[in-house]
């Protein structure tokens, strides 16, 4: 057993420096004789433990942050999930998350692990996550991050940091930036227009929207040149209600997103992501 003596001086100074509790720090002094460095040490393995004894908790809440460079020239959107909302509106914890996404910015981060590995004040964020773990006992973590590069790229924040939009543009305008960006927040897009919706989305509602069609009583002895016909119909209606471009816009329903971005000079959108909570 240590025969050094831990203060309660050693105590709060390890706790300022990781934000662990006072007991597991006057433990992690005692583990490691009154090293300090051993014991920050310590008490991160010790969050790592809670990790993993967390894997299977769902870590819903957080916060979402969406920011661009000074030169508009790039944008990064990420959420640093937790458990409980509690501790997503804690003044603290959405202090953590702006620290993390200023470092994203600052340092032009292009993934998610390559964040990770970026030092805030000489610490890698992957070891600030697992101490902040440690200290607020939750399962927490940088679980979305998208990044978009464009020569104009706007960025947009809903509903107390739940939502974060980023979105491309072919140039400069900020009004159009704002108000797609607030298009694809509450519309939720599944691509810019119907040329971009992933093969795959395609075929699977294409699928869907045929079996529907089939087994439509009218259709009953109907020749299947005219149930494809109708399903290529159903399929149009697919891509004018979930592509953007098509959509109706939400500011003024009588015109599409397209017809509005042509009356603010032609600007095109280049790409978006949205990440949202949950």
């Amino acid at each position: 057993m240590s025969t050094v003596t831990i203060t309660a001086a050693d105590i709060n100074k390890l706790r300022q420096a990781t934000g662990a509790g006072m007991m597991d720090c006057r433990k992690a002094l005692t583990e490691n004789n009154g090293d300090f460095e051993a014991a920050i040490d310590w008490l991160r393995k010790k969050g790592a433990k809670v990790a993993a004894l967390r894997s299977d908790r769902e870590a819903k809440e957080g916060v979402v942050l969406a920011k661009t460079t000074a030169d508009n020239k790039s944008g990064i959107a990420l959420c640093v999930s937790c458990e409980t909302d509690f501790v997503s509106k804690n003044a603290d914890f959405v202090a953590f998350a702006q620290s993390i996404m200023d470092a994203a910015i600052s340092n032009d981060v292009k993934s998610a692990e390559e964040l990770n590995n970026i030092a805030i004040n000489g610490q890698k964020i992957a070891d600030l996550v697992n101490d902040k773990l440690a200290s607020i006992g939750e399962k927490i973590g940088i679980s979305k991050f998208e990044r978009v590069d464009a020569p104009y790229v706007a960025s947009y924040i809903h509903g107390a940091n739940r939502m974060g939009v980023l979105v491309g543009l072919s140039k400069e305008s900020a009004d159009a930036g704002k108000d797609v960006a607030m298009q694809i927040a509450a519309m939720n897009p599944v691509a810019v227009d119907a040329d971009s919706v992933p093969a795959e989305t395609v075929a699977r509602e294409k699928a869907i929207i045929t079996d529907q069609v089939a087994a439509d009583p009218k259709m009953a002895g109907k020749p299947s040149e005219m149930i494809e016909k109708i399903a290529a119909g159903k399929l149009g209606a697919f891509f004018k209600e979930n592509t953007l471009l098509a959509q109706a816009f939400v500011k003024d329903n009588g015109i599409s997103v397209a017809d509005y971005l042509k009356s603010a000079g032609g600007v095109t959108v280049t790409e978006f992501k949205r990440v949202a909570l949950g």
